[in-house]
């Protein structure tokens, strides 16, 4: 049995019905191939983290969409519902866009559940972008940083009542 390893090419949707479409190549050909996976029951009202997580455990469509990082498929699950609740497609990228930007000045404990997910998703991203590993080049073990002491808030949390450090 040979095992088949594609490459996903493109992503995209399908309004109507609701589907997710992909290009794709397997096992290194240059041959393209599409592929669209309809989400069932799908309406303007549907969790979009449901549908995702739905289509990754499908059993056939599984294979594909694991090759799709899941931010990126729950925004495409995201403008469909969009869509189907009357938005424009320019509107919905554009929310999209905002959605997938961090505000340090922005309250997430306001926001509802499904932008705290992308948000949070979000900031995972940037996270892994700027982690430095132990098998990267230029990567060190125990580095001491100096701040300066202009820079330094004091908070009063972690100092004793005469301003000194508290002894344990």
């Amino acid at each position: 049995m040979v095992i088949m390893e594609i490459e996903v090419q493109k992503c995209g949707v399908k309004f109507d019905p609701p589907a997710i479409m992909i290009v794709y190549s397997d096992n290194g050909s240059k041959k393209h191939r599409q592929r669209t996976m309809p989400l069932r029951d799908f309406t303007k009202d549907s969790n979009t983290e449901k549908a995702t997580d739905d289509l990754i455990a499908h059993p056939r469509h599984g294979k594909y969409v694991t090759k799709i990082p899941k931010v990126q498929l729950m925004r495409l699950i995201t403008i469909i519902r969009d869509k189907l609740n009357g938005m424009s497609l320019e509107a919905s990228l554009a929310r999209n866009d905002a959605l997938d930007k961090i505000d340090p000045e922005e309250n997430l404990n306001t926001v509802d559940e499904e932008t705290l997910k992308r948000k949070k998703a979000a900031m995972e991203r940037t996270f892994e972008k700027h982690q430095v590993k132990p098998n990267d080049p230029n990567f060190k073990y125990d580095v001491d940083v100096e701040f300066d002491e202009q820079d330094v808030i004091e908070s009063g949390w972690d100092s004793g009542e005469d301003g000194s450090d508290l002894e344990f």
